[in-house]
């Protein structure tokens, strides 16, 4: 069997995992910077690093998932998400957040987004959330699609100005 052929499967993260999530993590800042450089941080040389240190102290907190797609022990994508309470600025209730989720180009367009998406909400289902919320930039079309064809819908727009911009 040709391992592209091999199922993926999605399991929790593991300390194991940090380095494939920091370098996916800063691929995340990468593309988000690229989108909007005045609005996204760039990556740094300690991005990589960064990242997987504070996915790390993440893995053992009981209202946070992070969950990895793999391959053959190759991981191919991983998602951050956890339980919040109310939150007043955003005027919602209690709700699942799913703050990252990123696949390694390599492997994007074969279902494996989607495969870590429906982990990630049936973890967040588990633990009580009554709604999951996410955010997406607004030029990653393909993750919109994404979350809309998993039900997702339109409730919040950011808008960014900067503040030294004369208009």
């Amino acid at each position: 069997m040709n391992p592209s052929d091999a199922p993926a499967i999605v399991r929790p993260a593991s300390p194991e995992d940090l380095p494939a999530l920091g370098r996916l993590g800063a691929l995340l800042v990468r593309t988000h910077h690229g989108f909007d450089p005045a609005r996204f941080i760039p990556a740094q040389p300690g991005t990589e690093h960064g990242y997987a240190a504070y996915l790390g102290t993440q893995l053992r907190e009981p209202d946070v998932v992070v969950l990895v797609a793999e391959r053959e022990g190759e991981v191919l994508g991983y998602t951050f998400a956890e339980i919040e309470g109310n939150d007043y600025m955003a005027l919602r209730g209690p709700a699942g957040v799913l703050h990252d989720i990123v696949v390694d180009p390599a492997h994007r367009g074969r279902g494996v987004g989607r495969m870590l998406l429906d982990a990630t909400l049936a973890a967040l289902t588990e633990r009580g959330a009554p709604r999951v919320v996410l955010s997406t930039a607004e030029r990653n079309e393909s993750a919109q699609r994404l979350f809309a064809r998993a039900g997702f819908r339109r409730t919040m727009v950011e808008m960014t100005r900067e503040l030294d911009d004369a208009s």
